[in-house]
């Protein structure tokens, strides 16, 4: 039996160099996830580089313009990662660029100008002598990365750089993980700001709506909702099982189309039907929490014109849903009651991004960086997710468990509207007959 403080035997690779890029929004931890990963792999006599912000500098490469060290690329040395694991923002920045835009299905890889941007990645990373690319980000980043892996399968490229990638998303709507890094840092530091504004609703009886982040599921909402004592959470979970009405609307090419939106009528009379209720029980005030992901299914008054971004996504800055929210329910208390109350909408989330990282999540991303070096350097595998369950175990989820083979997209990981998770909330909600 091995001694436990024996250091670990040294792994059999053939790895000179590898490469650690971030893409997507922030996440609390983000530092230890880099910096348990580089320190692995440094440990193990292999040269780590950091690429700056995130597939910007890769997808627009041009062998004419080397990458230059300090400006695209940064040494990830001891020196360099020194205390850094608790360190707050992202120490070699992020960008939303996706490369693999136009990659919608496996024999576009095949077509030289949808995968061009592929093929300038690759080429960036080998002109600088990348042997693995370990990709951390959100699940568009995860798409980006099985892209890259099948590119170079497809085309059969001269050298293989294999691709391993860690779950990033403080939503927490990733499939092949319980939670991600920074998720919980996220819903602590909105869950105070929710504790702050319920004094400030108190003292001034009124309500304030607030929209949080969580695009595509309300794991963040229903979590800053619980631990900050909100009066009411909605997400989108909510809204899809059963406040959504079909409309018709006019395209940009003047067809007449149809879709699903939210019945805003609905959705702001279940918030005033909390109200009243908690006005039963003598209190004036409260916070209400939505998802930021509910401006996707405004009507389509509302979007028209709104732009997206690289990955499809609307640009939620651009439509103040909390400020549509808080006026329809203005409008629905004095239907109801004649009377008036303030809801005051505001956003919160920017500010939880990049938060000091709690001590769960910095071993969490510890834990996932150093499985980055687990599957690649130990392991040798590639196109894997590395995941986390039990007691921080290390497992490793194929990319082809995680992304739909023909359409090569990932599916969001809704809240379950039958768990336990979510029953929780609207059990220390007040109760309201719906």
């Amino acid at each position: 039996m091995a001694n436990s403080l024996s250091p670990p035997a040294q792994p059999d690779h053939s790895f000179k160099r590898v490469a650690i890029l971030f893409a997507g929004g922030p996440a609390p931890s983000a530092n230890a996830v880099i910096s348990a990963a580089a320190a692995s792999f440094l440990r193990a006599d292999v040269e780590v580089i950091g690429i700056k912000h995130g597939y910007s500098s890769l997808a627009d490469f041009d062998a004419a313009e080397p990458l230059v060290e300090g400006t695209d690329f940064i040494k990830l040395t001891h020196p360099v990662l020194g205390r850094t694991r608790n360190a707050q923002g992202i120490m070699i920045g992020t960008a939303r660029t996706n490369p693999g835009k136009h990659i919608t299905c496996p024999a576009d890889l095949e077509d030289p100008e949808k995968s061009a941007p592929l093929k300038r990645v690759y080429e960036a990373l080998s002109s600088i002598g990348i042997d693995a690319l370990i990709s951390i980000g959100g699940d568009d980043t995860l798409k980006t990365a099985n892209k890259f892996k099948l590119y170079q399968e497809v085309n059969e490229t001269e050298k293989n750089i294999p691709v391993v990638h860690l779950p990033k998303t403080i939503d927490n709507d990733y499939h092949g993980i319980d939670f991600t890094f920074g998720f919980f840092t996220a819903v602590d530091f909105l869950a105070t700001e929710i504790r702050n504004l319920i004094y400030d609703a108190e003292a001034t009886q009124s309500y304030f709506l607030t929209e949080t982040m969580g695009r595509s599921a309300g794991w963040l909402s229903y979590g800053a909702a619980i631990a900050g004592e909100a009066s009411l959470v909605i997400s989108v979970e909510d809204v899809m099982a059963g406040y959504l009405v079909e409309e018709e609307f006019t395209n940009d090419s003047g067809e007449t189309m149809t879709r699903q939106c939210m019945d805003m009528d609905r959705v702001s009379e279940r918030i005033v039907k909390t109200m009243l209720a908690r006005e039963s029980e003598g209190k004036q005030y409260g916070v209400i929490v939505v998802a930021e992901g509910l401006a996707e299914y405004l009507p389509f008054s509302y979007v028209e014109g709104v732009s997206r971004d690289d990955h499809g996504h609307i640009n939620i800055s651009q439509v103040n849903l909390y400020s549509i929210l808080s006026h329809a329910v203005q409008k629905k208390y004095t239907e109801k009651t004649g009377g008036t109350r303030a809801v005051k909408g505001l956003q919160l989330g920017y500010e939880s991004r990049c938060a000091k990282p709690h001590a769960f999540d910095a071993m969490l991303g510890s834990q996932l960086g150093v499985g980055a070096f687990r599957a690649l350097a130990e392991k040798n595998l590639n196109g894997v997710m590395v995941s986390i369950s039990g007691q921080l175990d290390l497992h490793y989820e194929p990319f082809e468990k995680l992304v739909d083979p023909k359409t090569l997209v990932t599916v969001v990981r809704y809240i379950d509207t039958d768990s336990d998770f979510h029953r929780l909330a609207r059990f220390l909600e007040t109760h309201v007959n719906d």
